[in-house]
This record gives structure tokens, sequence and C-alpha cells, in this order.
């Protein structure tokens, strides 16, 4: 695809209108996008038309409770509506007394699944190494006994400091 002067001019005069690269390569036919910004960037147009309203819109004020939908720009998914991801929450904590310490099923490093404890038993420079190998407990990479140890209350911790 050849740039005519007529079709500069037609771009010169879309670009004035405020019309986006996209919506130019569209008009223009059997030209992309980056070949419009290319030609602008070339032509060094930079002046843009400004909406009429060209100060800040006020925010809309949000009401507390109601999950609001936020849209994303990527890739060819950039009309895709996407709602933001649901916040990982710890199950209510089980006191300690009740929680059953586990017997390791000393699980190796190539056994070990995706659904298994991950909990590292012994050092791992010598023979004997393995993993705990119970059942993952809510999605956590370790079983119930082992997520109580790994994520404690920050008050616990500032305790055990003391």
């Amino acid at each position: 695809m050849a740039w005519t002067d007529e079709r500069v001019e037609l771009l010169k005069k879309l670009w004035a209108d405020g019309l986006s690269a996209s919506q130019i390569a569209a008009q223009l036919g059997s030209v992309t996008r980056n070949a419009v910004i290319g030609k602008v960037h070339r032509l060094n147009l930079s002046g843009r038309a400004k909406p009429a309203s060209a100060g800040p819109r006020p925010r809309k004020p949000r009401s507390s409770g109601h999950r609001t939908t936020r849209h994303f720009t990527a890739g060819n998914t950039a009309l895709k509506t996407h709602a933001p991801p649901a916040p990982r929450r710890l199950p209510a904590p089980v006191p300690l007394e009740d929680v059953v310490v586990p017997i390791s099923l000393n699980v190796s490093l190539m056994a070990l699944t995706e659904a298994m404890c991950k909990w590292p038993e012994g050092d791992p420079g010598t023979e004997g190494f393995h993993f705990c190998g119970h059942k993952s407990w809510n999605g956590l990479p370790y079983c119930e006994y082992h997520s109580r140890i790994a994520y404690q209350p920050v008050e616990r911790r500032r305790d055990r400091r003391r």
C-alpha cells in the first residue's frame, strides 16, 4: 500500500478531527493501525482536536459491598470484561490442640504432586530428605498441620520474638 497525496491529506484531516489511529486505519482501508501511527510520526502531526469538555471528569461514588467490574486492555482480549480476582482468605483458625500432627509419608521430590503437602523434612543434602506428602489444605501448599506452622498470626510471631 502506497501513501498517495490524497490518502495523506485524508489522514491529516482525520487526525486533526481527533480520530484514533485504529479508526483512521479502518476508514482508509488496507492499512494497519501501526502504519497510521508511523505516518503520523513521520509527518510530525502532533496537534489533536480536544473534546469540548477538556476538564477532568468527576468520579462516580462507589457503593461499598458491591464488586465493580474493571476493564483491562491486553492483546486480543482488549474489549473483554474481567471481574477482579477474589481476595485469598485463610480459613478460620482451628485451636492448635485440635490439629493432629501427621506422620510423614516420606515422599520424594519426584513423587510430589500438586495436591500433596510440600513441607520439607530433614536436610536437603542428606540421603533421608523427603516431604510430608499429606493432602494439601484449602489450596495451600501444606497440609493443615504445617499450614498452622507456616502461616502464623502476626500477634503470635511478635510474642515469639520477645
